[in-house]
């Protein structure tokens, strides 16, 4: 089988050696070069065109965020960024480096990494690498072109007028997800309830980073709380490592086991959504790899909801949204940059000639 070629870069001797060991140990990974700063990675991309990087963000000359937006722009390759997560500077540096391209975060262990944390970030190393990546083209850089406006599928009304949207992503989530919220009118009738499959080291880095971008509402959810009543746009966030619920117009955070080796899963929320609202609800499924979401959002629409996944066209990895598609659980299959324009078309639309 062939290796995994991957490029370590980090400041730190010893980081560099005890990840260097790590892959070596593993078997399924060469370490093809490391690099002492951002200025070298982005070279050392150019020159030896490795399958995987794993990214320090806080190096001299040229910061790992810096130079994951040129290596995404000149020479895409999947980066998984290391970020000392208790450092708040840094955790919305990680989610910078997210928005450019990167395609995982894993926390950075302070000392020697024990074998839970080996395990998890080889394994999310070696997914990232199967990643296809693509050209990030930054507004730093030059000016995006001016596309077309996009095509909105036509809108049918609905047997009830949806109360609520709820949203599940992986990777490529949080740029997915901060465009969507930015790009949705002030005037959008409905909260949100959502799963990104993040971390607790990163949760609270992510809902303030979405929080500055939108500049919506942005929250962890709360044990208990009352579900948002429709009439705004504000968002719930499941935590890291707890799964979300609706049950009895309240959100309720859990423990149970994994689904798809996900806490939170995006198909905890979306049954107990089905189960709970039925068709009104909204349910939208973005990029994200592996198959969680899928079975979920087939039960809303089961249920009598609104189901859209995002089209492999704009996807980071397709493997959520695919999965959705071939279990006959999307209605409508759309771009990123017509998802605002028909969510807010069926939550305008429905609330006006729903027949709830």
């Amino acid at each position: 089988m062939k290796r995994l070629r991957v490029l370590i870069v980090d400041d730190s001797l010893t980081i560099r050696r005890r990840l260097a060991e790590l892959f070596t140990a593993d078997g399924t990974f060469e370490v093809v070069g490391e690099a002492l700063d951002g200025q070298q990675a982005f070279e050392h991309c150019h020159r030896l065109r490795p399958d995987v990087v794993t990214m320090d963000l806080m190096m001299p000359k040229l910061d790992g965020l810096r130079s994951t937006e040129l290596i995404m722009a000149h020479c895409p390759t999947p980066i998984v960024v290391l970020s000392a997560a208790e450092s708040r500077t840094e955790g919305q540096r990680t989610m910078d480096a997210l928005a450019a391209g990167a395609v995982d975060a894993v926390d950075k262990p302070s000392g020697v990494p024990d074998a839970k944390w080996s395990r998890t970030f080889l394994e999310r190393v070696r997914m990232a690498a199967r990643v296809r990546v693509i050209t990030h083209v930054r507004a730093r850089f030059q000016r995006e072109p001016v596309r077309p406006p996009p095509v909105v599928p036509a809108v049918p009304t609905l047997a009830q007028a949806p109360r609520l949207l709820v949203v599940g992503a992986s990777t490529g989530g949080p740029a997915a997800v901060s465009f969507l919220l930015g790009a949705l009118p002030p005037g959008f009738p409905l909260p949100m309830l959502l799963v990104l499959h993040t971390t607790e080291q990163f949760d609270t880095a992510m809902v303030e980073w979405l929080e500055a971008r939108s500049g919506l509402q942005v929250r962890k959810a709360v044990d208990g709380e009352a579900l948002p009543l429709p009439g705004r746009l504000c968002v719930r966030m499941a935590p890291g490592n707890r799964h979300m619920v609706v049950r009895g117009g309240r959100l309720w955070l859990e423990d149970g086991p994994e689904r798809h080796s996900c806490r939170p899963s995006v198909d905890t929320l979306f049954e107990s959504v089905a189960r709970e609202l039925g068709a009104s609800a909204i349910g939208c499924l973005l990029t994200g790899m592996g198959r969680d979401g899928a079975e979920g959002l087939g039960a809303m629409r089961r249920a009598g909801a609104t189901t859209v996944v995002e089209d492999e066209s704009t996807c980071v990895v397709f493997g959520m949204p695919r999965e959705a598609i071939r279990l006959g659980a999307a209605q409508h299959v759309v771009g990123l940059t017509a998802l605002p324009l028909l969510l807010t078309a069926l939550a305008r639309a429905d609330a006006r000639e729903g027949t709830a």
